[in-house]
């Protein structure tokens, strides 16, 4: 074994892998600063050139199932879990064992267990909500605490969420719902929640960004996200619902046919080192690392304090309830007037 420099640490790849430094198409979910950092933070450990392209979980999971037939990305990382669950059922994503998992939180490696070991946990956060305080202080708006806050008349138009056929937040969102309040109850609270949608953006972050410029006052995103602007200097409240919540586990999956399977390889088990995961603090990403030596900002939101319920990610991971999922929300309150 050989020693390859990550940071101020060591991480031992074969020898052969360090000096056949090659290529690697990286398809990224995560906040686009991040996935910089990610890409760029690997190139210097290995010396191998990667290709990143950035899009939201959703759409990057349309990409690769667009391409399954002639794949063009090698591996996928960030985003949350539900699509990777799905690309798993659908055999798009290649199983894979990595020696860094002994490392890892339990829920990281339950996520990999559930699907077959052909996606893995990399970071974890708690969906909620954030608002702009100066806004909510003209328009004269209450506090919102709960979700059933987020549909009262007052907030008509002053609501942003993403689109959940393309944002695997706002799918964590729908499902989220129907867990708590039943299908029929779940579904009934995304059509009173549409009334007051100014917006379906694409990007699950899009709306706490949106909210921090002053364009909207609520925006419907996970906790880590709103933290992030709060940080930046912008006016934003981070709201953990007082029904409770769902949560996420960020995900990482080979792509079935990498062209570039052992660079594929090395960068899922550089991607589950300490000093990988630790390249989150460089970009203000507040999620809960999977590494159990990884480094928690201080400023993350602390999941035990948090009302979560016991996600289902095996039955809204599953292909057919998503798509029926979806198919509903289409079909049941896309279509409502606002």
């Amino acid at each position: 074994m050989r020693p390859i420099v990550v940071g101020v640490s060591l991480f031992t790849l074969s020898a052969g892998m360090a000096e056949a430094a090659g290529k690697l198409s990286l398809y990224c979910a995560a906040q686009e600063e991040w996935c910089q950092v990610m890409a760029r933070g690997f190139e210097d450990a290995t010396g191998i050139d990667v290709d990143m392209t950035r899009k939201s979980s959703g759409e990057t999971f349309a990409q690769i199932k667009a391409e399954a037939s002639n794949p063009k990305g090698d591996i996928w990382w960030g985003g949350t879990g539900d699509p990777h669950l799905q690309a798993a059922e659908e055999g798009l994503t290649e199983p894979y064992v990595s020696p860094m998992r002994a490392e890892l939180h339990p829920w990281a490696i339950s996520q990999a267990e559930s699907a077959g070991d052909r996606t893995i946990g990399i970071y974890s956060g708690a969906l909620g909500f954030g608002y702009n305080k100066d806004l909510l202080a003209a328009n004269g708006l209450p506090e919102p605490k709960c979700w059933e806050d987020l549909t009262k008349p007052e907030f008509k138009g002053q609501i942003q969420i993403a689109n959940p056929n393309s944002s695997g937040t706002a799918y964590t969102t729908l499902a989220t719902m129907i867990q708590l309040f039943g299908e029929d109850g779940g579904f009934d609270y995304m059509k009173r929640l549409h009334a007051n949608v100014n917006q379906y953006t694409k990007s699950g972050s899009a709306p706490i960004k949106a909210a921090g410029q002053g364009e909207t006052t609520v925006g419907i995103v996970f906790m880590h996200d709103a933290v992030a602007q709060a940080v930046a200097g912008f006016p934003i409240v981070t709201v953990a619902p007082c029904e409770g919540t769902g949560y996420e586990i960020g995900s990482m999956s080979i792509i079935a046919g990498a062209r570039n399977l052992e660079e594929a390889k090395q960068f899922y088990d550089w991607a589950l080192t300490a000093e990988a995961q630790n390249l989150a603090l460089e970009v203000n990403a507040f999620q809960v690392p999977s590494n159990k030596a990884a480094q928690t900002s201080d400023k993350a939101p602390d999941l035990a304090t948090i009302k979560l319920i016991d996600y289902d990610f095996k039955k809204y991971g599953s292909s057919d309830e998503r798509k029926r999922l979806l198919a509903k929300w289409d079909s049941d309150v896309s279509t409502l007037p606002q």
